[in-house]
């Protein structure tokens, strides 16, 4: 070989023993890779190296993740594509696709058969405890008749080589099979950077198969319906595939919802949107199955809907796939497939599968007793999550405790042939080396046939001895080529059918989960910026008393400033902690940083973060891959403020400098990501509410107490500084400042975005184009509410509400006022989320009853 591929070989060959992807036996390149092969090459192993880098930035800029479930780390935790791509030949795929397709159309029948005439049982083709003793088979599913031309309208495959160097089945997956999305995006990231990877190969796009699966959401609609409102159901940000949801949602067009946005009336299925309720006919669910209807199965979900399989029996919904599908994920199945096959289709199966044993059957059971070393043994109920045990590395003891667990329940098993999956380059510290891989594809209905995804998704095992190949057990992925010989684009354009009537969505259509997620999402990133350029101001006061008071006790002004602290971020006691009065304002840094970065905190500026956070989350199938940029940029910028151990007020300050700029920015890319129609309407009026809120509690922890002439002067710059206002007091009034041209300013001003007139003046247009639900047409509570505190601010006279009160040395009648608008902002906000945002509790069973089968 030459010197390149030497360099980029080391090592590659040192444990070689089975069957490689990339060599043949004698250890030559395969002519299917030779093309590939010539392209790394030509580009170099550094240049591999920087584009891989590359990748990884890419996905993690755009937010792709994949979640760890009770893993510290996993939350969010960024997929992982390996420069190199999987690659398999046109002529070799179309046996492959042939096969799918007929692996699909007999799970088509089985699943109709399980819950239809059930010939299988009655002729002894499957043993009935196979069906019935699985989890998946749900027994409210028996008799539901499909108006789709199939059942089982998506069906995955998990593929891997065998040690015949045929494509094997290693497993189905029917409930709501995931990786669709995350194998389009690492198409796309494929191609933008390195797409001189693709040159003089000619790689299948999978254009073709998503106008189809578009299709097969459009087609399933009840009754042939004319643009037919579909909707993805998602369990919500925590789900490990939470990335994927959003991602279709934003992809295909279509709602992502939650099991509380949707309804059941009339033997209908609802979407509660602003305006009321509105019709579905399609749900595309990533739930899985015992979860989708609390009434009729599991009665502790949250996560779908109540009543669901009545509109489903009834046929005014269609579910993909139907609720009940993930019996067919049953392992036990395995080993009766080819004779179903001959049953339905007589025929044989095209692809091989694992050579399996269901231990309920005595002759197979002591088989597997006989040779337990040399299998691999699961239990076939996939839902409890089980460990697949590797029987060569268990002791004897184990081995005993093995055989004793299965003869105490021999239906609950089943025993496969180990095989040993092939390996394929992966490219680590610039060298290839050999990971154990596994193909996940898709087939869809059409029509009365299957569609086959060409390509799909590969993982690829974390270690190179590793022997699991799983995303949750720290695997990467894969780029899956179909290469033919005919000429393709690197990258294919995704239109949907031209002939679907143009209706555009308003505000009347958003779901009200989200509605209230852009709602709670306006005010919590004011709440957090807010919170950060007051608690800024006062460390930048802090300095400012250091520098030209260093040994000198902090002055009253500071004094006043630290209590407002407290007062405006709610995080009481605080500093009117009088037992504590004497060490807090000897040492006020350490409360304060504990207002910043305590998580646990009611009202700390972390918890205003985390909420922050979390509501992008929710919504992150709304924002722009920019707004994920910077979301990121702050996220990496809190977690290295967190990881420091000492504070200092410079320290501080910096961190608030960097942080502030950033959610500035994420704000203005929030009103260029989503339309007001959209829901950004909704966004804006949390935002403003939030900001109005904060503006008179800054108010009231500073102004409504009067003060000496030279402290007030030192307080309305803080109050300036904070709102960063004083260069616009100073351009505006270029005099000394003046508590009456501050109320002005910062009250009355009804141009100048930051007044409290101009926020509540927002407010009372926004809300007043939210749909109005009264039948006879009156004003919604939520705007007379505001409607009252923009007339209060309106009638404000100056000289009137500046009074003092010669006792109490309080301006009573500002703080009135105050107080006033503050329960009108909190009523309008209670009316916001009982008109709009009256999630209902879901119904539960009355009676508990067995759902385990």
């Amino acid at each position: 070989m030459e010197t390149k591929e030497n360099s980029i070989f080391e090592n590659y060959f040192k444990d070689f023993s089975k069957y490689d992807e990339l060599l043949t036996s004698e250890l030559t390149i395969k002519p299917d890779w030779k093309i590939l092969l010539d392209n790394l090459l030509k580009i170099g192993s550094k240049e591999l190296a920087a584009k891989q880098s590359e990748i990884d930035w890419l996905l993690a800029e755009n937010g792709v993740t994949y979640n760890v479930y009770n893993d510290p780390n996993g939350l969010n935790r960024p997929w992982n594509l390996n420069i190199i791509p999987f690659i398999i030949q046109q002529k070799e795929w179309e046996l492959v696709e042939k096969g799918i397709k007929q692996r699909s159309e007999l799970l088509n029948l089985i699943l109709k058969d399980i819950y239809g005439e059930r010939k299988l049982l009655k002729n002894g083709i499957i043993p009935p405890e196979v069906i019935y003793a699985h989890r998946g088979f749900l027994r409210a599913c028996d008799q539901i008749d499909y108006k789709t031309a199939k059942t089982l309208l998506i069906h995955a495959v998990d593929l891997a080589r065998g040690p015949d160097g045929r494509m094997w089945v290693v497993n189905d997956r029917t409930q709501a099979p995931s990786g669709m999305g995350y194998a389009l995006e690492n198409r796309f990231s494929k191609s933008k950077v390195i797409p001189e990877i693709f040159d003089n190969i000619h790689v299948t796009q999978p254009s073709e198969f998503f106008k189809d699966f578009n299709q097969l959401l459009l087609k399933a609609a009840p009754g042939n319906k004319e643009n037919p409102n579909v909707v993805i159901l998602t369990p919500g940000p925590h789900n490990e595939t939470y990335f994927e949801h959003a991602y279709l949602s934003t992809f295909l067009g279509y709602p992502l919802v939650k099991g509380n946005d949707l309804v059941v009336r009339n033997g209908k299925v609802w979407m509660k949107s602003l305006k009321g309720l509105k019709q579905v006919d399609v749900i595309l669910r990533r739930v899985d199955d015992a979860f989708m209807d609390p009434l009729e199965l599991r009665e502790d979900s949250y996560l779908g809907v109540a009543g669901l399989l009545e509109v489903v029996r009834l046929q005014n919904v269609a579910i993909v796939n139907p609720i009940g599908s993930g019996v067919l994920e049953n392992p036990g199945l395995i080993p009766f497939l080819e004779n179903i096959c001959k049953y339905f289709l007589k025929e044989d199966l095209i692809l091989p599968q694992i050579a399996s044993w269901w231990c309920g059957q005595e002759k197979e059971r002591n088989h597997v007793f006989e040779n337990l070393t040399s299998f691999v043994v699961k239990k076939i109920d996939r839902s409890q999550r089980e460990n697949i045990i590797f029987c060569e590395f268990l002791s004897k003891k184990e081995l005993k405790q093995l055989k004793k667990n299965i003869l105490a329940n021999p239906n609950q098993y089943v025993a496969q042939e180990k095989i040993y999956f092939s390996t394929a380059p992966n490219f680590i510290n610039e060298k290839l080396e050999p990971r154990k891989v596994l193909c996940r594809t898709f087939s869809i209905a059409k029509g009365d046939q299957y569609s086959v995804m060409p390509g799909g998704l590969v993982r690829v095992a974390a270690e190179r001895e590793k022997l699991f190949v799983s995303n949750q057990r720290g695997g990467t992925s894969k780029d899956f080529w179909v290469i033919g010989d005919q000429n393709q684009a690197h990258l294919a354009l995704y239109s949907w059918n031209k002939s679907l009537p143009n209706n555009i969505a308003s505000i009347n259509d958003v779901p009200s989960n989200t509605a209230e997620n852009l709602f709670w999402s306006g005010r919590y990133v004011a709440r957090t910026l807010l919170t950060a350029r007051y608690i800024r101001m006062v460390l930048n006061r802090m300095t400012n008393v250091q520098y030209n008071n260093k040994y000198l006790p902090d002055p009253e002004c500071l004094n006043i400033l630290y209590h407002s602290i407290t007062t405006i971020t709610s995080t009481f006691p605080g500093f009117y902690d009088e037992e504590n009065a004497e060490a807090l304002l000897k040492d006020p840094l350490k409360e304060i940083v504990s207002v910043i970065i305590d998580e646990k905190r009611i009202g700390s500026f972390a918890q205003s973060l985390q909420s922050f956070n979390g509501s992008y989350f929710t919504l992150r199938n709304l924002w722009s891959k920019d707004m994920w940029r910077v979301f990121d940029s702050i996220d990496k910028i809190w977690k290295n403020f967190k990881s420091e151990e000492n504070y200092s007020i410079y320290g501080l300050t910096r961190f608030f400098d960097k942080i502030i700029t950033r959610i500035i920015a994420f704000m203005a890319l929030t009103e260029e990501s989503i339309m007001v129609k959209q829901g950004l309407l909704l966004y804006f009026i949390g935002l403003q509410l939030e900001e109005a809120s904060m503006t008179i509690e800054k108010f009231r922890a500073l102004i409504v107490v009067n003060h000496d002439e030279d402290l007030e002067y030192e307080i309305l710059e803080s109050l300036l500084s904070s709102h960063e206002s004083l260069n616009i007091y100073r351009y505006s009034y270029k005099s000394y400042l003046s508590l009456e041209n501050v109320v002005k300013l910062l009250l009355l001003d009804q141009e100048y975005t930051r007044s409290l007139t101009y926020q509540i003046t927002r407010l009372q247009k926004d809300i007043s184009k939210l749909p109005n639900n009264n039948p006879n047409g009156e004003p919604t509570e939520c705007l007379k509410n505001i409607e009252k505190a923009l007339s209060l601010v309106q009638n404000i006279d100056i000289d009137s509400i500046l009074e003092v009160d010669s006792e109490t040395k309080i301006r009573l009648k500002l703080d009135q006022l105050f107080s006033k608008l503050s329960d009108l902002f909190h009523v309008t906000s209670m009316s916001i989320s009982d008109t709009y945002f009256n999630h209902s509790l879901q119904q539960k069973q009355l009676v508990k009853r067995n759902i385990t089968n």
